[in-house]
This record gives C-alpha cells, sequence and structure tokens, in this order.
C-alpha cells in the first residue's frame, strides 16, 4: 500500500463505539460532576474526562473490568484507539478516573437509562429473569407514581454505586 491506512476507515460506520463517542459528546460532564472537567492554566493539561469516560463504557461493553486490560486494549485494539484518538491513559490513570468519580459514573449511567426511556429504546414492560421473557400487565392500581419513580431511581443509583464498588 503506498498510503497508510487512517483508523476511521478500520472502524465500522454501525461500530458500537461510534455510540459511545456520541454517547459522551452530547453529555454535560461538568454539570454531572466529572473531576477535572474544566482545566486550570498551569501544568500539563489532565485527560479529558470525557476520553476517560469513553474508554470506561466501551470497557464495559467489551466486558474488560480490568484497568490494566484496558491500557493494554488502547495499544492494540483498532476500535479502541479511534475512540480515545491513540491515547493511551496507564491503569494508574484509568483506576483514579474511576475512583474520583464514582458519583459522576452513577450520574451519567442514570442519565442513559433516562434518553433510553425517552428515546423509547427501552419500554419497562418486559421483564427477564434468566433469560426467560414474561409480558407485563398491570392494573390502574398498579400504575406507578412519582414518589415511586423517585425511590426506583434512588434504588438504581445504589444497585451502580454497589458495583462499582465491586469494581474497586
Amino acid at each position: 500500500m503506498l498510503f497508510p491506512l487512517m483508523l476511521d476507515e478500520l472502524v465500522g460506520r454501525d461500530a458500537l463505539v461510534r455510540v459511545v463517542d456520541a454517547w459522551v459528546q452530547a453529555l454535560d460532564l461538568k454539570a454531572l460532576g466529572f473531576a477535572k472537567a474544566q482545566t486550570q492554566r498551569l501544568g500539563t493539561p489532565p485527560y479529558d474526562p470525557g476520553d476517560l469516560l469513553r474508554l470506561y463504557i466501551w470497557g464495559y461493553l467489551s466486558a474488560i473490568r480490568s484497568s490494566r486490560a484496558l491500557e493494554r486494549e488502547c495499544h492494540r485494539n483498532v476500535e479502541c484507539m479511534w475512540l480515545l484518538g491513540r491515547l493511551a491513559p496507564d491503569h494508574k490513570t484509568i483506576a483514579e478516573f474511576r475512583r474520583q468519580n464514582t458519583a459522576a459514573l452513577v450520574a451519567s449511567c442514570a442519565a442513559f437509562v433516562q434518553f433510553a426511556r425517552q428515546s423509547r429504546l427501552i419500554r419497562g414492560s418486559t421483564v427477564a429473569i434468566d433469560g426467560t421473557k414474561v409480558q407485563a400487565a398491570a392494573s390502574r392500581k398498579a400504575v406507578v407514581g412519582q414518589r415511586e419513580l423517585a425511590a426506583q431511581a434512588q434504588r438504581n443509583a445504589q444497585e451502580i454505586a454497589a458495583y462499582l464498588r465491586l469494581l474497586d
């Protein structure tokens, strides 16, 4: 080949990494509470929290939880290289990002669930237990009110926090 390939040519148009990239670009990272979302004037700039969030979400979707494994993927996985623009944070940086931004990670997960509901990507009308799908049929008495929705959101946040503690 006379011309080198661009990473964009190697990543499919319908690849999941493109969805992750678009989702993170749509978020207001500062409002979600990510540390270092606004850089200081002195010193070397830190990694953009958006880049580390992209890596974290991609790793979750690819079943790669370890910060050391994520570091390796930054050097050898084409989709990961495309997603981060060839940045390769070390495992300590990845682990510190997770540790310092636990609340912001929970908020971004909750924002994604809200987005999926509003976009009708998920309906909440199907319950899956051990791979079995059961169609729900709720009576008028079983309609969920505002308080119940707030309690459900709180339970979801607690489950996400427990999962993040398990990862740590």
